[in-house]
């Protein structure tokens, strides 16, 4: 059968082309044209590299590269030291200004001092801090009461296993025992099934960076060379972290006008090179839970494993049903959900430095172990990052759980949330001030399109509060705890929010010239963040620094 004329002439001028080409490309030696096909080969692949690296648009990076060259010039360089060092200095005298005898040990003393000169010491120390965490004026950071009882308790267990060490099993079994009851508790909270698996970190973001770990080992085994975590904008830092230190890249997903992960434009970003699809229950920003249900079923579909950043509600969600709030499914009975990471060191109220990752299964987790079976050391295996482990955390976390028990941790989600929501309806009654997210356990943020929140943030600073400073769009949460779960708490955190408001809206500027509403506008005008991050080792520098001299 005769092809129609019309795909007859495309065919002609197809030949035709075809036909030129071959005679122009005839004038070139066939080395030349190998070495040209593979070399624009690789600068192709270089540049796709490059330009994948990062979620910036390209002429901001263009404008950052430039910025950043010109900073190598000696008069760039002598002019942004010089602009810098009072800030760096104000940096440093901020840090230690609660020191007040600005006494620093730095070397050894000959003599020991005797248990009761230490301890004096230790009590002057602690007296440096000014925040009253046990009237609720500190967002997140303590979660607990910290009832004699308990610390007495915990005091006692500290003394026993001080020195022990998980790593050596055989030698302090009893540790090994209680680091396993942990783990397993955990996992049944959260509905795991047989066959599961987990480990006990140090905190959130190692739990964390253990996940991305094995999805990153689990990608390469699957042979993608170039493994991708997507995660929503509100997702944690620490799976930044994750991918700066697994070699991975990270792809942020949009959130809706809830700050919830937008399911469909994750949907959109998924590419044969996603390793593993991430969503938080809550996120720390806002404290809305993302649409786990849905995550799940693009997982399974995708067949790309899904894993849940419950760190900040690990020790509420679970509770949330019992306790009279409602809550979609977000932990091992989706299907879809293969990892979870909790920490038990928030609301738990376990003392600082303990979290738990959780794997559906022990293959999944056995793509997080690390081994040298050949080391002249012996076999060298390890669950975690940590070689040696500080086996009193595990043995006072153990013993945190069994002294509060499932009706303590139940009776403390409900008034937490209760307050939580209290505090929610509240703001959405002070002029100027608008909530963000939906506070669906413990966190209330809150922006205003009248006056610049953050000159609120500063004076409630001022009152004694230690809020959370939010960007991208500018805002404050108060992530609530068991110190805030009471109406005299609730009741003055409304007040002083509402009368700070009322002073900014009042004020000629509208709060725009506060300290840090100049600081943060400073840092979204600059071009190159590396001068940002000069700022924020300065902070960690000085940390680390000894006084300055009164």
């Amino acid at each position: 059968m005769p092809l129609p004329d019309g795909i007859n002439l495309v065919m002609d001028k197809v030949s035709h082309l075809h036909q030129i080409t071959v005679d122009h490309l005839r004038k070139y030696d066939p080395l030349v044209l190998t070495i040209s096909v593979f070399g624009g080969t690789l600068v192709y692949l270089k540049v796709s590299r490059i330009y994948s690296r990062s979620e910036q648009p390209l002429l901001k990076r263009l404008r950052a590269y430039a910025f950043a060259q010109a900073r190598k010039l000696p008069f760039v360089q002598r002019k942004i030291a010089k602009e810098m060092a009072p800030a760096k200095a104000d940096i440093l005298k901020s840090i230690h200004k609660d020191d007040n005898d600005r006494v620093f040990i730095a070397e050894l003393p000959k003599k020991g001092k005797t248990p009761v000169e230490v301890q004096q010491l230790a009590t002057q120390y602690d007296a440096y801090g000014r925040f009253d965490v046990s009237e609720g004026k500190v967002s997140g950071t303590v979660y607990t009461d910290r009832a004699d009882e308990h610390l007495e308790m915990l005091a006692k267990i500290y003394h026993d296993y001080a020195y022990s060490n998980p790593l050596h099993a055989d030698v302090f079994p009893g540790v090994r025992k209680m680091e396993a009851e942990v783990i397993r508790i955990v996992l049944n909270l959260y509905h795991a099934p047989a066959g599961s698996s987990g480990s006990l970190t140090t905190g959130g973001t190692e739990s964390i960076i253990m996940a991305c770990f094995a999805y990153r080992n689990l990608a390469q085994a699957r042979g993608i060379e170039s493994p991708v975590i997507l995660c929503a904008t509100t997702a944690h830092a620490a799976f930044d972290k994750a991918a700066h230190l697994c070699g991975m890249r990270i792809r942020h997903v949009p959130v809706d006008a809830n700050c919830r992960l937008d399911v469909k434009a994750m949907k959109r970003m998924i590419t044969n090179d996603v390793c593993v699809l991430v969503g938080s229950s809550p996120n720390y920003p806002t404290g809305t839970i993302d649409p786990i249900k849905e995550i799940s079923e693009l997982g399974l579909k995708h067949n790309i494993p899904v894993h849940v950043d419950a760190c900040l509600g690990g020790f509420l969600v679970p509770f949330m049903e019992e306790a009279g709030y409602g809550i979609d499914l977000f932990d091992f009975r989706l299907p879809g959900v293969t990892s979870i990471s909790c920490d038990t060191h928030k609301y738990g109220c376990t003392p600082k430095g303990s979290s738990i990752v959780m794997y559906r299964t022990q293959e999944l987790h056995h793509h997080q172990f690390f081994t040298v079976p050949e080391w002249s050391g012996g076999i060298y295996a390890t669950p975690t990052i940590a070689g040696s482990r500080a086996g009193a955390n595990a043995a006072v976390a153990w013993a945190t759980l069994l002294y509060l028990g499932k009706d303590e941790y139940v009776r403390r989600c409900r008034e937490i949330i209760k307050s939580t929501r209290v505090i929610a309806q509240g703001m959405k009654k002070i002029a100027g001030i608008k909530l963000m997210g939906s506070s669906d356990v413990s966190v209330v943020a809150f922006t205003s399109d009248q006056f610049n929140i953050y000159a609120v943030g500063d004076l409630l600073h001022k009152k004694g509060y230690n809020l959370n400073t939010l960007q991208n769009p500018q805002a404050i949460h108060v992530c609530l705890t068991y110190n805030h779960a009471n109406e005299k708490a609730v009741n003055a955190f409304l007040a002083d929010v509402r009368e700070a408001a009322a002073t900014v809206s009042q004020s000629p500027d509208k709060g725009k010239g506060s300290a840090t509403a100049a600081l943060y506008g400073m840092a979204a005008q600059v071009p190159d963040m590396s001068l940002v991050e000069e700022m924020t080792f300065a902070y960690l520098d000085a940390c680390y620094a000894e006084p300055p001299k009164q």
